[in-house]
């Protein structure tokens, strides 16, 4: 079974997608970084999911860092409760599981892992990649170790989700994105403009869902409450998105991703109006050396099977 470090700001489908990788891979801990909403309810949130999956060995979950590179003290980075709930769980609001985080912080547990075992460990980042980027900065022989880094971040020349330039995970650390794209470490990249086109469930997949009536397919439909309401009102889209759940799938199942091309790529950092906008240079205007496989097309079907065989699974 492969092994993966799963990075995550666990909230709405960050939860699902650590389903998908428990089930797929074999998960030698997840970190957390912070994103999505309120750092400590994130852990609680992981903790709770690996709860849920009820998982034969043992996953820890260790604290990473709780906002951007360029932030200090009382500094916060905008959460999207709004989109995901005020637990970022669907307002379910589950109660406390007993697994409890590790004391290590996640990039020593990242440093140690990768060079205890180099060329083994990928990663799958579905939040900003200030975790990854950190590590990398502490020790970046680590780089050379990391077979591949699956990422859930960026768009390909569409429309981001948290403003018209950006996708959310991008624009909380524009230069976390930018410092793990020019690594050199192999890297996928699932961007926002994938998961509108392939990973929405609309109103009868949800009930094709409720119909396997499984602790996690139960689970699936609670956290889902309140982006479902958020993606009709702002995004216009008739259902939830997936985005980090495509990710991981396709991190599992690479038959999944039916088009794929090497670009360039790189993150605007500074701009007043384009804040983590990733530049995918389709035409090589920059004359640089694809650094990024960005995925263009996701077997949507397929998808949807796959998830339904993860909820589905006791």
């Amino acid at each position: 079974m492969r092994r993966v470090i799963i990075d995550t700001d666990t909230a709405g489908d960050d939860t699902i997608a650590l389903l998908t990788a428990l089930h797929h891979f074999k998960v030698e801990g997840v970190t957390i970084t912070g994103g999505n909403v309120d750092f400590d309810q994130e852990v609680e949130n992981s903790l709770y999911t690996i709860e849920v999956f009820d998982p034969d060995d043992y996953v820890p979950v260790y604290k990473g860092y709780e906002g951007p590179i360029i932030t200090y003290g009382k500094q916060q980075h905008q959460t999207v409760e709004d989109v995901h709930g005020k637990d970022g769980m669907g307002d379910s609001f589950f109660d406390k599981a007993k697994q409890r985080p590790e004391s290590g912080h996640a990039i020593d547990f990242i440093i140690k892992k990768v060079k205890e075992n180099p060329g083994e460990i990928s990663f799958l980042a579905i939040a900003p990649l200030t975790n990854i980027a950190m590590a990398l900065k502490k020790d970046p022989t680590i780089a050379k170790d990391i077979p591949h880094i699956y990422i859930m971040g960026g768009t390909n020349n569409t429309l981001g989700n948290i403003t018209a330039a950006a996708e959310y995970n991008f624009w909380v650390d524009p230069e976390a994105a930018r410092l793990v794209l020019h690594s050199g470490i192999p890297i996928t990249m699932v961007g926002w403009d994938m998961c509108t086109k392939y990973s929405v469930m609309k109103d009868e997949d949800h009930e094709d869902i409720k119909k396997l009536s499984t602790r996690k397919s139960d689970f699936f439909i609670d956290i889902n409450r309140v982006v479902m309401k958020f993606n009709k009102e702002v995004h216009k889209i008739n259902g939830t998105t997936h985005p980090d759940t495509l990710l991981v799938a396709i991190a599992a199942n690479e038959d999944l991703m039916t088009r794929s091309t090497h670009y360039y790529v790189d993150v605007e950092t500074q701009g007043e109006l384009t804040r983590g906008y990733s530049m995918v240079d389709l035409n090589n205007r920059s004359e640089r050396p694809p650094n990024v496989r960005v995925c263009e097309e996701v077997d949507q079907k397929g998808f949807k099977n796959a998830l339904l065989q993860v909820l589905a699974a006791d």
